[in-house]
This record gives structure tokens, C-alpha cells and sequence, in this order.
């Protein structure tokens, strides 16, 4: 009987248990819990940044000015200044300013040291001059190369694992808390980085532990400084109504309403990145006066204000759904129009997350088919932000949740209704999505 001389047999490092049982895989649990103080801080400043300079800028600086309130023009001058730093900054600052909105919610690799200043200031430039975009891409950004700068910091040459599973809790500190849920989080960047298989918990047990330091740290900061915790939440949301047969009917319209909408803002914004890329700074200009003249038009045709056009959407979802009654069907369709638009211009050309303007525009949809017979408004409302998510992210499981998670115990009653529109759109927008190019084969050598 042959002997066996090679020894012990040594488990392998890929092997999920192993991994779990190891002293390293403890070391990277306790670094994760300290990256989730700092970076959550970092976050929390950032988000309090923007909303103090937004008001700032939009509301008390053109008092200060001398005019009697926000003029109806103001938008112009605003937007065009913030196309300007944004182009200026993508141009010549490593990183282009961090994530192409272009290309879909993606969570790729931590950004370089280097490249960090240049995406808080393009991010800063597209939040706070109103551009239709919201924090979280650049949060994931920021919280991701703060990670991976914090085990550069405390390890030289660490391993390449480490460093992204340590950007990735970063990341997961940094926007756990802006989406109102440690959860929530976690599911956004498992799908969005595509993590499967038995090491998935290995990567996500880190980041949630981030995660919920994260939390804690914004709350604390938020009751400390009296500034809020910047997540998004509502905090009126009518009884809702079990679901009736007219409103899963209802749930294939919105579906396949939302796809056709998502593609075709998605078909613009990626017409008009051609153009801006050929002369970013004169065409990140021309995009932001375009969304500057949407959020005018929209104001002076309906009597409201610009702002429900402007900005991310992310603080006005709980107004428009409290005042959902002052708005009459043609300022809903004109707020869809507007606002989709303005959507697809800025994603052009700024810098900035997908999420909270798709949401608003889905809510704005779905309270305006609430008008018609046999639709609530919260059903209305949640499979039009669950629908329009998951036509612009095509993170399925996600825009459930967002849908589902922003109107608390109301949720549970209108998520089957949010789980049908979800998997329609879904399935629509692949059919609508026409299939990327084949890489042409380079030409052989030619023959003598």
C-alpha cells in the first residue's frame, strides 16, 4: 500500500470556514469596525457640506445680492457655474472626478489616494450648483478610498484582498446610513459588484460590521450637532390598502412604463456624452443651462418650485408625497417630463449617483397613475420608485427594497404589487436595451 508522504494537508485559503475560523479574518473584522468610525465622520461632514452650501447658494446668496428672494432666472447663472467646476475638474484632476453615471450603477475597485480630491470636488460642484444627481456614487467613491488609504496606512504592501475587502466596508460605512438602512447597503453593493458564491458573506460580514458602527456614528453626529442624519426617510406615509386585482394590472402598466422611460433617459444621456466629451467644458456648460431652463420652464408653467426639478430628489420625495394632492395631473406629467430630462442631461455630464433621481422621478409616475381608477396612491407611489430604480440601476432585488424599506410598516402591504412592476421593468428594459457592439477582430497581417 503506497504511503502517503506529501503530509498534512492544508486547507484551502478559498475555503469559506477556514477562512472564518482564522486569526486574520478576526484582525480584518476589528479594522473594519475602526474604518467605519473615521469614514462614516467623513461621510456624515461631507452630506452636512453639501446641505448647508445648497440653501446657501440657491436661497441666501441671492438675497444677499440685494434681490428680493430667489429670482426665477437664478437657476442659469448657477447651474453654468456648476457645469464649469465640474468639466474643470474632470479634466484635469486624476480620476476623472470618480464614477461615469453613463454607465449604470457599478461598484468597482477603491479609488487611488490621488484620485480622491477629485471626485469630492466634482461631486461637490454637481450637489451643490443643483444638477440632477444624488451623493451616493461619490460616497461609495470616497468611503472606498478612505478604506483602502486607511490599510495602506496601517500595513505596508498589503495584500490586494485586504485593500478591496476593506475599501468595500468603507464603502459600506459611507452609504449605509444616506439609504436608512445598514441592509439596504448591503445589498446595493452585492449586486451592484456582482459578489455570488460561498465568499460572499466572507466580503459582507466586514462591511456590515462598518456598516453599523457607520450608524451609530451618524446618529450620534447627527444628535450632537443638531444637523440630522442625512438619511432618507419619510416621515408621513398614508395607510395603504391591500392589494386588489386592478392594482397588479396596474403594476404591469407602471412596469413597462418605466422601462420605456428609463431607456429612453438612459438613450439620451448617453447621445449627449458623446457631444460632451468632444469639449467638456463648453458642453457641461450648455448641460447645465439646459437643466437650468427645465427647472424654469417646469416653475413657470405649473406655479411650483424649481427645485422640485433641481438637485437629487433625495429630500423632496417626503414633500411630494405629503402634498401629493396639490399636484394636478399636468404638473405630474410636466414634473416627469422636466425632471427626466434634466436627469438625462446632467448624467451627461456631471458627476453623481443614479439612485435618488430615478426614485423621484418613479414616485412623481407613480402618484400621477394614482389618478386613475383602481390605483392607490402609496401602491402607486412604491412600484413607481421600485419600477423607475430598477429600469435605471437593473438591480432588481434592490429597488424592492428601496421601494419597500422608504415607507416603513406600509411596505409589507404593497410589496408584492412592488415585485411584479419590479421584474416587468426588469425584464423590459433588457428586451428595450439594444445589445452593445461586438469588439471588431483587428486585422490579420496582409498577405504579399
Amino acid at each position: 500500500m503506497p504511503v502517503d508522504r506529501t503530509g498534512p494537508k492544508t486547507p484551502s485559503p478559498s475555503d469559506p470556514l477556514t477562512l472564518l475560523r482564522s486569526r486574520a479574518y478576526l484582525m480584518l473584522l476589528v479594522l473594519s469596525a475602526l474604518i467605519g468610525v473615521p469614514v462614516s465622520a467623513a461621510a456624515f461632514g461631507f452630506l452636512a457640506l453639501v446641505g448647508e452650501l445648497q440653501p446657501l447658494i440657491y436661497t441666501d446668496l441671492p438675497t444677499s445680492l440685494g434681490f428680493d428672494g430667489t429670482p426665477p432666472w437664478w437657476p442659469l447663472p448657477l447651474l453654468a457655474v456648476g457645469g464649469l467646476l465640474t468639466a474643470l475638474t474632470i479634466k484635469h484632476l486624476p480620476g476623472h472626478g470618480g464614477h461615469e453615471p453613463t454607465a449604470g450603477f457599478k461598484a468597482g475597485g477603491p479609488p487611488t489616494p490621488i484620485e480622491l480630491p477629485g471626485i469630492f470636488l466634482a461631486a461637490l460642484a454637481t450637489l451643490c450648483f443643483a444638477a440632477v444627481l444624488g451623493p451616493e456614487a461619490p460616497l461609495l467613491a470616497l468611503g472606498g478610498g478612505l478604506g483602502a488609504g486607511a490599510v495602506r496606512m496601517v500595513k505596508r504592501n498589503p495584500p490586494e484582498q485586504a485593500i478591496a475587502v476593506l475599501g468595500a466596508a468603507g464603502s459600506f460605512a459611507a452609504i449605509s446610513s444616506l439609504l436608512g438602512s445598514p441592509l439596504l447597503g448591503a445589498f446595493l453593493l452585492m449586486e451592484a459588484s456582482g459578489l455570488g458564491g460561498p465568499m460572499m458573506a466572507m466580503v459582507l460580514v466586514p462591511g456590515l460590521l462598518a456598516a453599523g458602527i457607520g450608524a451609530l456614528i451618524f446618529v450620534g453626529l447627527g444628535s450632537w450637532t443638531g444637523l440630522g442624519t442625512y438619511s432618507l426617510t419619510l416621515n408621513h406615509v398614508p395607510k395603504a390598502t391591500h392589494p386588489t386585482a386592478a392594482e397588479f394590472g396596474w403594476a404591469l402598466v407602471i412596469g413597462l412604463s418605466a422601462a420605456v422611460v428609463g431607456v429612453g433617459i438612459r438613450w439620451l444621456a448617453v447621445r449627449l456624452k458623446t457631444h460632451v466629451d468632444r469639449r467638456r467644458v463648453p458642453a457641461t456648460v450648455v448641460m447645465g443651462l439646459v437643466v437650468a431652463g427645465l427647472a424654469i420652464g417646469y416653475a413657470e408653467g405649473t406655479g411650483k418650485t424649481a427645485t422640485d426639478v433641481l438637485y437629487s430628489g433625495q429630500t423632496a420625495l417626503d414633500p411630494l408625497l405629503t402634498h401629493s394632492a396639490a399636484y394636478s395631473v399636468g404638473a405630474l406629467s410636466l414634473l416627469v417630463l422636466c425632471k427626466g430630462l434634466a436627469y438625462g442631461a446632467s448624467l451627461s455630464s456631471f458627476r453623481g449617483g443614479p439612485i435618488f433621481p430615478s426614485m423621484f422621478v418613479g414616485a412623481a409616475g407613480g402618484i400621477l397613475f394614482s389618478h386613475l381608477p383602481g390605483l392607490s396612491l402609496v401602491a402607486g407611489f412604491a412600484m413607481g420608485i421600485g419600477a423607475m430604480s430598477a429600469a435605471m440601476l437593473r438591480l432588481p432585488m434592490v429597488s424592492v427594497l428601496l421601494a419597500t424599506l422608504l415607507i416603513g410598516a406600509e411596505g409589507l402591504t404593497v410589496m408584492p404589487l412592488v415585485i411584479v412592476a419590479v421584474v416587468v421593468t426588469y425584464v423590459a428594459t433588457a428586451k428595450l436595451t439594444p445589445p452593445p457592439p461586438e469588439p471588431r477582430e483587428a486585422p490579420g497581417p496582409r498577405r504579399q
